[in-house]
């Protein structure tokens, strides 16, 4: 836009005002907002400090989600360029650098809140991912104490997200071993009852962060608990999507967390 250093910032801020709509009447969903590192950060901090909604990590049929149960708070810690949060069952660490941007989805009713996805240039978001059950060994970064406990990565060979249990020796890992070298798809079957018994550590990685979910998994039929909890379903896996229908992003980026706002 020609002479848009020499106007003033209230010119400015007034256009940028404007965006929201005009993409909306020109029917473009998914826009970067133009937040700085400090903007995102103190969005993030925001976000867990007044619980105004929920963080989810994942993909499509595998995901990790982070808020505080009903009359809960979050512990939050932030240093440098990491957050970190707590709740009884919960835990959420995610890390804000240069290489992290924040995009919305409009709504239609402009008057709601939109979704905010946290993306990373994906020549730099690459994690470590299996394509089958895989013993990790002792988790080095965990966000709850983990004595004696060893990592498996539930091989779903996603780049978006790794989704892993943390189990100490008992049923589930014993259905973990028996099932290591096996796909998904097939060790499922021989794994999901000592998981939904055992109920261990839920462990979601992204290229930004990190969301660890303990508690009770409700079986099948159930509703999801309030609070912290995980998805593992295999038929929307099978979708292969790494976000949910309309939220389309740049093929550069890679998702690394969404905060859907509370209603």
């Amino acid at each position: 836009m020609d002479g848009w250093g020499m106007r003033t910032e209230a010119w400015r801020q007034k256009v940028w005002k404007k965006i929201p709509q005009r993409l909306h009447q020109m029917g473009v969903i998914c826009r970067r907002l133009p937040w700085t590192k400090e903007d995102i950060k103190e969005f993030v901090i925001s976000s867990l400090e007044d619980v105004k909604g929920t963080w989810v990590f994942g993909v499509v049929g595998a995901v990790g989600e982070f808020t505080a149960a009903p009359g809960e708070r979050v512990s939050l810690i932030y240093e440098d360029d990491v957050i970190l949060a707590h709740t009884k069952n919960g835990a959420m660490q995610i890390k804000i650098n240069d290489e992290v941007r924040a995009l919305t989805f409009e709504q239609s009713d402009l008057t709601k809140a939109s979704l905010i996805l946290l993306v990373v240039k994906k020549k730099s978001g690459n994690i470590p991912t299996a394509n089958v059950i895989t013993d990790l060994g002792k988790d080095v970064k965990p966000l709850f104490k983990s004595d004696n406990q060893r990592l498996f990565d539930l091989g779903l060979g996603r780049k978006e997200a790794r989704f892993s249990v943390r189990v100490a020796s008992g049923s589930a890992s014993k259905a973990l071993k028996n099932t290591l070298g096996q796909n998904f798809k097939k060790a499922f079957p021989f794994i999901a009852e000592a998981l939904i018994q055992e109920s261990p550590t839920r462990v979601i990685d992204t290229a930004i962060g990190r969301i660890e979910v303990q508690g009770k998994i409700p079986p099948p039929e159930a509703s999801s608990p309030l609070g912290p909890h995980t998805h593992l379903l295999p038929n929307e896996l099978e979708t292969g999507r790494p976000l949910p229908i309309g939220m389309e992003i740049p093929s550069s980026y890679l998702p690394g967390a969404i905060f859907y706002p509370a209603k």
